[in-house]
């Protein structure tokens, strides 16, 4: 399906401004929307120690609605410690990346220096080619959209998927090159009425793939790499003082709390697993920032700082992807609200980072709350029902 022809409009609903206040004890501001103060009863405090309450080692939120920003903590930043959440830490941003990327190359878009239309093999000669993937016959925008049906990538990293590859291989290296090879080496989605052939753009399949080759395009369009582009278009012009592309640095810069990960056994809290080389998610999940920055981001772009309104209504036109239960445009997924309506947000987990992020149509409203371990269901709609009553204006106590 080409994404335009299902646009579902984003109308929402909002019950007034939701009274999330601080926690009792905080700390220093970072740039954006005033501070509000502490108060007994706290919604969104309440919210994150309900996350934390699932299992979480330790949760940070931040709100913001129209000149006021709000922020609340639970859990610890070490296991074992009592040392508490820290205000604007740092974390790994996971899939919320993507979001980034498909803005940069909606740019380029509106720049006219590409199409969506554009092949990847246009771009990139060669590169998706054998067993039975063909760049060729996939678009940017299929890219972008995640209906390519190019294979999965992740399972083959070592360091993502076991306690042993992870210590074996935290700090190894990798080229966006290397990691589409390894993409390569495996078939692409099949198609539904014809499962022995590929069918592109007919079938809505998420993988990070996509957005590797995209951060590839980036640097073949502009010659410059996808972290300068991202740096320069995005985090440089929005002051994300605490954004940043590491490339191969395994550390996190600053202040942050430890990530923890169980690798699917499910047994206690995990491992600590706070280094690792992200190179191997260059442009699908390699970003790091806050959720203050976050919430700027997402701010300037449905507040149309970013993007024109051309391109920003291609980000929003959104196809059916049920894999996640919600509808997805380019880089961005689309959910309903309780309230009514819809917003648009993106989550994201890399190795024990979680973290789920949303927005208003109008980018009045956004909500990002990150966990620092894996926990399981419960957390996670603990997480996107804080997201959801924030943006609605209906926490608890409003």
């Amino acid at each position: 399906m080409h994404v335009g022809e299902r646009r579902r409009p984003a109308r929402l609903v909002l019950t007034g401004l939701a009274a999330v206040l601080l926690a009792a004890s905080t700390g220093p501001a970072a740039a954006g929307p005033r501070q509000a103060g502490p108060r007994p009863d706290d919604p969104l405090r309440q919210q994150v120690e309900a996350i934390h309450d699932t299992g979480a080692v330790g949760v940070f939120a931040e709100v913001t609605t129209p000149g006021t920003r709000h922020g609340a903590r639970a859990g610890t930043a070490e296991r074992g410690t009592a040392a508490p959440m820290p205000w604007n830490g740092r974390f790994r941003i996971g899939s919320a990346t993507k979001t980034c990327t498909a803005t940069v190359v909606l740019q380029l878009a509106g720049e006219g220096r590409l199409s969506l239309e554009d092949t990847v093999e246009q771009w990139l000669p060669g590169v998706v080619r054998g067993n039975g993937n063909d760049g060729s016959r996939i678009t940017v925008r299929q890219l972008l959209q995640h209906t390519s049906g190019i294979p999965e990538v992740l399972p083959d990293i070592p360091a993502l998927t076991s306690a042993d590859g992870y210590r074996a291989e935290r700090l190894r290296s990798y080229t966006p090159e290397e990691v589409v090879g390894l993409a390569m080496q495996h078939p692409p989605a099949p198609c539904p009425e014809h499962p022995s052939q590929p069918c592109p753009g007919t079938d809505w399949s998420y993988s990070n793939t996509n957005y590797l080759l995209a951060a590839m395009i980036v640097q073949e369009v502009t010659g410059r790499s996808w972290a300068q582009e991202v740096t320069d278009r995005i985090i440089r012009p929005l002051g994300l003082t605490g954004t940043e592309t590491p490339g191969t640095l395994p550390s996190i810069p600053g202040p942050h709390a430890h990530a923890y990960a169980t690798f699917g056994t499910g047994t206690g809290t995990g491992i600590d697993v706070t280094e690792l080389n992200a190179s191997m998610a260059v442009g699908s999940g390699s970003i790091i920032s806050t959720a203050g920055d976050l919430n700027r981001f997402y701010r300037a772009l449905l507040g149309g700082r970013l993007l024109a309104p051309e391109q920003l209504a291609e980000m929003t036109a959104t196809v059916p992807a049920p894999e996640i239960g919600a509808d997805y445009g380019l880089g961005l997924g689309e959910l309903p609200l309780s309230c009514g309506g819809s917003y648009f947000g993106h989550p994201g987990e890399l190795l024990g980072y979680h973290m789920w992020g949303g927005v208003t149509a109008d980018g009045s409203r956004t909500a990002v709350v990150y966990v620092t371990s894996d926990g399981g269901q419960d957390t996670q709609q603990a997480m996107r029902t804080l997201v959801d009553e924030e943006l609605c204006g209906t926490a608890p106590g409003d």
